[in-house]
């Protein structure tokens, strides 16, 4: 589907940089049709050069053309951004938040009054290679449309989900940070196969392929991982003795464990701005 009237961004960092590359590949919107706004002379060059597009220092041209806005920027000043332009936006406006952490309770009592509708997304840095996972929640007034609209831009990065904003701590934990999680474990794979006496760059080579296929191969086949996983595991073989490693060092109990502390934490902050109004 294409995109209804111009698009815009208040911040013009990778994410935004990221959507942009998606929109346009998709053929969602015209190259005109994009204005995105940035403090920063480098990364407005960076976006003007990369991909033709309009870009200005203030978001008032931004407010002023766009009546779909993509929300780019640091969770804490989102509060100030919204406060400062609250003038300037208006019922037609369709706000499209991928602040991490902001509830849309907030942004919802800054903008009170505007008549404007929100979503919440939760991201996440693969969208970089168009190969993200997004969740987005809706707030008060989106209408299906509205989703529509957001969940065709999200799923150009990749793909997306609309859930209930009550699930998007957990999706935080779990897909918001999980990129943190696989490198961590690419890396430690990689330190591995040095260790055993390979040089470094066939073992980066060669966990990141093995990484890739197998990911490939649970979206192809569609099996469960458990099936895969025997598929790889003969009796008395490596496999099982390796296996047998992860299990002594709790690797799965340590994952889940990963998982629900990264998802505690984004309540935490989440109750935090609410407490302190976006401060």
């Amino acid at each position: 589907m294409a995109l209804q009237g111009k698009l815009g961004f208040v911040g013009g960092g990778r994410m935004a940089e990221a959507l942009i590359k998606g929109v346009m590949a998709a053929g969602l919107v015209k190259v005109e049709d994009i204005i995105a706004a940035d403090p920063s002379p480098e990364r407005r060059e960076l976006l003007r050069k990369e991909f033709r597009i309009t870009v200005t220092e203030d978001s008032s041209p931004v407010w002023a053309e766009c009546d779909l806005v993509v929300l780019a920027v640091k969770p804490q000043i989102l509060g100030t951004l919204l406060e400062r332009y609250r003038g300037e936006i208006k019922p037609r406006h369709l706000l499209i938040s991928i602040a991490a952490g902001i509830p849309l309770a907030l942004m919802e009592e800054c903008l009170e009054g505007s008549g404007c509708r929100v979503i919440r997304v939760m991201p996440n840095t693969p969208a970089l290679v168009l190969k993200g996972a997004s969740v987005l929640s809706p707030g008060r007034g989106v209408s299906d449309q509205d989703l529509a609209t957001a969940k065709a831009i999200f799923d150009a990065v990749g793909s997306s989900v609309v859930l209930d904003e009550s699930y998007l701590d957990a999706v935080t934990g779990l897909s918001g940070s999980g990129p943190a999680y696989v490198f961590t474990f690419l890396e430690a794979l990689t330190d591995a196969g040095v260790k055993v006496g390979l040089p470094r760059p066939v073992a980066e080579s060669l966990v990141l392929q093995t990484m890739l296929g197998s990911v490939l191969l649970a979206l192809e086949s569609r099996e469960h991982p458990a099936s895969l996983r025997a598929m790889v595991t003969s009796p008395g073989g490596t496999t099982i003795a390796g296996l047998h490693e992860l299990e002594k060092g709790a690797l799965r109990a340590t994952l889940m464990n990963c998982v629900e502390a990264a998802t505690n934490r984004s309540g935490e902050l989440g109750r935090l701005l609410l407490a302190g109004g976006g401060k």
